[in-house]
């Protein structure tokens, strides 16, 4: 049987404390990377290639998913949404990687290397880090049986963080939404400038 059903409620709201810490941990991680790759973008000018905006899409529907469990009542739904968009983010970066293995005229790696791997390669790491993380989650701290009635709102300090990250997410991925409007138009992207600012 498993022990989060039989456990007292002190224990329930213990797990259901950890997980919401760890929930959290993700998604600020996350918030973390999707800012270095905005960094990199407006301060050193690396425009992201289609595949790499695809890469930020998955990631911040990774957010999406944990955010959901950590705003509002916990589903193992929300858990399928961000591991079906970490398995995204790891089908695209592979993508990106296997085409880049052998680099063609005019499709060498885009950016720079961050400790010796590029975006893609990194991307690939991230989506399997994502994806031990949430299966760890699962298999350690348990599904949604003592998240029952220990929602975040029980936890004032976690539910207010929540709301901050949630809303620095909402920011970032405003900014990365217009951002490719102004690169791609309505048209194919590319990486040679923005499509919509005078050349």
């Amino acid at each position: 049987m498993d022990p989060a059903v039989t456990a007292t409620p002190a224990t329930q709201r213990r797990l259901a404390l950890l997980n919401h810490l760890y929930l959290l941990g993700m998604v600020t991680v996350i918030a973390a990377i999707l800012t270095a790759a905005a960094v990199m973008q407006y301060a050193f000018g690396e425009l992201p290639c289609p595949l790499c905006l695809l890469q930020r899409v998955a990631m911040f529907g990774v957010c999406f998913g944990l955010l959901l469990n950590l705003r509002g009542p916990y589903a193992d739904r929300n858990t399928g949404i961000a591991l079906a968009f970490a398995i995204l983010l790891l089908v695209v970066a592979e993508r990106q990687s296997l085409l880049d293995i052998y680099p063609r005229p005019g499709h060498e790696y885009i950016g720079s290397a961050v400790l010796g791997l590029h975006m893609p390669v990194w991307s690939i790491f991230i989506a399997l880090c994502l994806l031990i993380a949430l299966a760890f989650r699962l298999a350690v701290l348990g599904g949604n049986d003592h998240m029952r009635g220990n929602d975040a709102a029980t936890f004032p300090l976690i539910a207010r963080a929540a709301k901050i990250i949630g809303l620095y997410v909402i920011a970032l991925c405003a900014i990365n939404f217009v951002s490719a409007i102004i690169q791609c138009g309505l048209g194919e992207c590319h990486t040679m400038g923005y499509a919509l600012l005078p050349k």
